[in-house]
């Protein structure tokens, strides 16, 4: 019981680690937008928007590849969750909660319907960090092409 406690806290402490990066991750990237979006051109070299443009899309990538981790991991922690739940517990709170939210489908269609609405949570996560790339894709754009 004392392994299953553990893990059920690792698999919490690495959402919440997970949470507090996209929160540091958005600031940053706010930040760096607005440094682009706020300077006039007339402020002189284009040098600082160009460098905040290109690390802006360095840190957008990591961010990205952060939340690949981050959900791999967690996927890891559950997997064995649900095994130690499925095994060696009378109740198991994580597999039942699986059945709820798939709508007490047959097992292989269940799991394909609660893996499909988790990549959807997980596919709006990580199109923050893209969109973030892309704006800097467009802002770089704007400062190097004459229009």
């Amino acid at each position: 019981m004392e392994i299953y406690k553990l893990t059920v806290e690792m698999a919490d402490r690495t959402s919440a680690r997970r949470a507090a990066a996209n929160a540091f991750f958005l600031m940053v990237n706010t930040t760096l937008v607005a440094v682009v979006g706020l300077r006039r051109e007339t402020d002189g070299s284009a040098l600082l928007p160009i460098s905040v443009c290109v690390a802006g899309i360095v840190v957008a990538a990591c961010w990205w590849f952060l939340l690949r981790n981050y959900r791999r991991l967690n996927e890891a922690k559950f997997a064995v969750i649900n095994q130690i739940e499925a095994n060696h517990l009378p109740v198991r709170p994580f597999l039942d909660e699986w059945a709820v939210l798939s709508g007490g489908d047959a097992v292989k269609g269940r799991l394909k319907r609660v893996k499909a609405g988790l990549r959807q949570l997980g596919n709006v996560e990580r199109v923050v960090p893209i969109v973030f790339g892309l704006l800097y894709v467009a802002l770089l754009a704007g400062r190097l092409l004459p229009w």
